[in-house]
């Protein structure tokens, strides 16, 4: 009972430390410029295969990728997901670096929403009633806050769409965190180093033209995306998935607390209503998630031995 309580705090702690870690990368892009969204991304996708290839060779982690290699299903939906995830990031680093930190955190805040939506589009579940409340207010709040910002908010949709569809992929292909990033980054790795070896032709790269402190920021890229991914797979081993699905709030909330507080972004009422909506949504479907994990509980603390419950 104790180390299964040890486990416990040590899962809660990594999850916190993961979602704590995205959170808090509005704080670290800024630190790259001058370098552009591009090439930030690019130095991104070359340092996150070098620390993630890193990483499995001090764990000794190899033997899954003879496997893969001959299911050439899996490493297409890989290839396709690593060409989302990039997509995600690229925005995501355009859109902090522009001013919009609010607006990015707003993505991962519909996410679980779109994530929602695509289980009944594409693998055609049937989502209870509390969802569907959430789903219908979610589009009320994206409603809103196109009036509020002047504009469809694009760079929220295309985070929370991107990622969703990535999640979507990940889901098909089953592959772990870890292992499923060093593929990702190895399918990008070509192209990203190709275009910084363009950008390095043409004298308007970044790498080591803005010294030292410069360029280790750059390669740091690579270790603050793989960092926060082995304490979500330590988290993910540890705790229920119920408990995960309320830490990935932890992300945008501190995206949203500094882009309001650090970034001093724009908060008319108007915006204020629509993230309001979000939250309500987020509220309705977070209590119909602990909801249902009661209620799947509670047969299982009663013994009925005319009818055995299913494990």
């Amino acid at each position: 009972m104790a180390e299964s309580a040890r486990e416990a705090r040590v899962g809660l702690w990594n999850g916190f430390a993961a979602y704590g870690m995205w959170g808090l990368f509005p704080l670290f892009w800024p630190l790259l410029e001058p370098a552009g969204a591009a090439d930030i991304l690019a130095n991104r996708m070359v340092w996150s295969l070098v620390a993630v290839a890193a990483m499995l060779l001090v764990r000794r982690r190899w033997g899954w990728i003879r496997p893969l290699l001959r299911e050439p299903r899996r490493l297409a939906l890989l290839a396709v997901a690593a060409a989302t995830v990039s997509v995600n990031w690229g925005v995501y680093i355009w859109g902090v670096n522009s001013g919009h930190v609010v607006e990015t955190s707003l993505g991962y805040f519909i996410n679980p929403l779109v994530t929602i939506a695509f289980g009944v589009l594409v693998l055609r579940e049937r989502l209870r009633t509390a969802q569907w409340a959430a789903v219908g207010v979610g589009v009320a709040a994206v409603a809103v806050l196109t009036v509020a910002y002047g504009r469809l908010p694009w760079i929220a949709l295309t985070l929370a769409l991107s990622f969703a569809t990535y999640g979507l992929l990940k889901k098909k292909v089953g592959l772990g965190g870890p292992e499923s990033l060093a593929v990702e980054s190895a399918v990008m790795f070509p192209f990203a180093l190709g275009f910084l070896v363009y950008l390095g032709v043409r004298g308007q790269g970044s790498l080591g033209h803005y010294g030292w402190g410069h360029t280790a920021l750059l390669m740091a890229s690579g270790v603050i995306t793989a960092v926060p991914l082995m304490c979500f797979g330590a988290a993910a081993l540890r705790v229920p998935l119920t408990t995960l699905g309320l830490l990935q709030y932890l992300a945008p909330v501190f995206q949203f607390l500094i882009g309001v507080t650090v970034f001093h972004e724009s908060m008319a009422p108007a915006r204020w209503a629509g993230f309001a909506l979000v939250w309500v949504a987020l509220l309705v479907l977070s209590a119909d998630a602990l909801r249902r994990v009661r209620a799947e509980r509670r047969p299982a603390a009663v013994p009925v031995p005319a009818e055995p419950v299913a494990g």
